[in-house]
């Protein structure tokens, strides 16, 4: 009997984080949707997601990290400022699948940052998503779509970043990052909200829907599926984003991405995913 409950709970495991993939995936077509601008959305989402977070941590989320998660925390927050500033600048497929090139700084900086070796697949890595980097922008783009694709690439660096400082400050609560992270950048975009007019009602739903559920919830549940599943079973899961961020957009904002960008898409999600699914087996 004692064990019902803890197998009852891996079982719910993986279809919590296929939600989890699901709510993240669905950041590209609510910020498609809303006539404001960047730093106005990523402002009011982190301020509603911080509440989300504070409500669940408590005391917890009054603890400052050290040095290196404060680092942490100021690197999400540039990955949320500049995802959502791609996001609207570019194609939605670009934004997220530029951002998903974030391993490759990883496997450059970790053996000077943290003293872990670049293996022989990690280069192979870093090959394929350069090539396939490459291709984003080959496709025709006005200067918002340049732009676009560059803060894109910033956010795969923010997010490597975040990464590392993890890493290094192993101690650190990921979720209290993440809280202080919203914080950092709720207060960024600030000034931004109170020089704005208020949204048309019908981007309120979308605006509730970013800071809540696509952002606060999904971390929790995030948070609390990672610690049930095997690694290999989280990175296929985890797929599913990249994947259904830009379908979500085309159906519902009829963005299409450009044939060098769906090329060059699938190129840095095969390399990452293998190159994952690699160490995972290692």
């Amino acid at each position: 009997m004692g064990g019902r409950p803890d197998g009852m709970r891996r079982a719910a495991a993986p279809l919590l984080l296929a939600l989890t993939a699901l709510l993240w995936s669905s950041g590209g077509l609510a910020i498609k949707q809303i006539a404001w601008s960047p730093m106005t959305i990523t402002g009011l989402r982190s301020g509603l997601a911080a509440l989300v977070l504070a409500a669940f941590l408590g005391g917890r989320a009054l603890r400052l990290p050290g040095r290196i998660g404060l680092l942490g925390a100021a690197a999400y927050a540039a990955m949320l400022c500049s995802n959502v500033a791609a996001t609207k600048l570019t194609t939605a497929a670009n934004a997220i699948l530029l951002a998903y090139t974030a391993p490759i700084y990883v496997a450059l900086a970790a053996p000077r940052l943290l003293g872990e070796p670049t293996r022989r697949a990690d280069w192979l890595m870093v090959a394929a998503c350069l090539g396939g980097m490459a291709l984003f922008f080959l496709d025709r783009l006005g200067p918002g779509g340049l732009a676009g694709n560059l803060l894109a690439v910033g956010t795969g660096l923010s997010y490597a970043a975040f990464t590392l400082c993890m890493r290094a400050e192993r101690d650190a609560d990921p979720l209290a990052v993440a809280f202080l992270g919203h914080c950092l950048t709720f207060l960024a975009g600030l000034p931004f909200l109170l020089a704005s007019a208020p949204p048309p009602s019908g981007a309120w739903p979308w605006l509730l829907h970013l800071g809540v559920a696509q952002q606060g919830l999904s971390l929790l549940l995030y948070a609390w599926c990672i610690r049930r599943l095997g690694a290999l079973q989280a990175i296929l899961i985890m797929t599913l984003e990249p994947i259904l961020n830009p379908v979500w957009v085309a159906l519902g904002y009829g963005e299409l991405p450009g044939p060098f960008a769906l090329a060059g898409g699938c190129v840095v999600l095969a390399a990452v995913t293998g190159r994952a699914l690699a160490g995972t087996r290692a």
